[in-house]
């Protein structure tokens, strides 16, 4: 599969192109698909001595031509099943719409597509009416800042961030940091940095979506080697990293029991069963307000019995709602 490697969507092109009789040549090729005239005559050679492209050159006109006019390349060849993964993959891309991660990744699906045979076995049109993605509601970030962010990430460079709190405005609530980006994290609708804060000098999460200023710094960094993506990001409940660590023990009742026992919320969990039909959840993690809304999601169904912090925390969350109802 040499051949198929990722220059194929040029040679495509050239190949459009050289259908077209209309003889063109390298540089205007090169300008047209900006690379350099050696590129496409690198290319040129490759379909004439690899592939068996019948292309000549006509001096009086100044360009290729196919001297068999029936001439096509091989298609690139996929099957039904990776078909049909590719177009799920690019629902489930949908999640992603509201970040340039989105227009990228479906530049790529738009290439692979121009590159497949006309005579795939299946429509894909269906899957869109029939296969759905609910993506969770889902916050608007810059491309200028993800792409400075991912800069410092893949390059090892701290950041200078302006950012912004939430629910405030500017100048409320506006902080200057500098940072070492350790990892970008999407998580329920919204991309997390998740870097060393040298104000705080500590492990600080910053929503992508209210950083409104990026600044590339010439000094680099080294991340600690203890912030492995298990030590910070293996627990499920949360991205915002705590140093404390606490034991979750968590009740919840006969009704909801069985939705309990058919998933693994924790790798940690461990599940006991009660005579009266009830589940005992217990697991560690340093998320205890992430937790907490876990709890208050199962309304009536889960108490939380400890730590005394999540106790504490559940029961006031529970009166105050219960005070909007006064």
């Amino acid at each position: 599969m040499q051949k198929f490697k990722p220059q194929y969507r040029r040679l495509l092109f050239i190949e459009r192109k050289i259908k077209e009789d209309r003889y063109p040549n390298c540089a205007k090729l090169a300008h047209e698909w900006e690379v350099s005239p050696k590129t496409i005559q690198r290319d040129i050679d490759y379909l004439r001595d690899e592939l068996g492209a019948p292309i000549a050159y006509d001096p009086l006109r100044h360009g290729y031509y196919f001297t068999e006019k029936n001439f096509s390349l091989p298609a690139m060849h996929i099957s039904e099943s990776d078909l049909f993964t590719v177009c799920i993959a690019q629902n489930v891309l949908r999640q992603f719409r509201n970040t340039p991660l989105f227009q990228k990744l479906s530049s790529v699906f738009e290439k692979l597509r121009d590159s497949l045979s006309g005579k795939a076995t299946i429509d894909p049109s269906w899957m869109h009416e029939r296969i759905l993605v609910f993506p969770d509601p889902s916050t608007s970030v810059q491309s200028e800042i993800w792409d400075a962010i991912a800069h410092g990430i893949r390059d090892n460079h701290c950041l200078a961030i302006r950012h912004c709190a939430p629910g405030t405005s500017e100048p409320d609530g506006i902080t200057e940091r500098v940072v070492d980006p350790y990892y970008l994290v999407s998580y329920k609708g919204e991309w997390y940095l998740s870097a060393f804060c040298h104000h705080r000098d500590s492990i600080r999460t910053f929503a992508v979506s209210r950083i409104n200023r990026v600044r590339i710094l010439d000094e680099n960094f080294n991340m600690d080697s203890g912030m492995t993506v298990e030590r910070m990001f293996g627990d499920q409940f949360g991205i915002i990293w705590k140093e404390k660590f606490h034991k979750v023990r968590i009740r919840f009742a006969p009704e909801v029991a069985p939705y309990i026992r058919e998933r693994q919320w924790h790798v940690t969990q461990r599940l006991t069963k009660r005579p009266d039909g009830s589940l005992i959840l217990e697991f560690t993690t340093n998320h205890i307000n992430e937790v907490k809304d876990w709890i208050l999601s199962w309304g009536g169904g889960a108490t939380a019995l400890a730590p005394r912090i999540l106790v504490e925390k559940t029961k006031q969350s529970l009166l105050q709602a219960a005070a909007n109802y006064r």
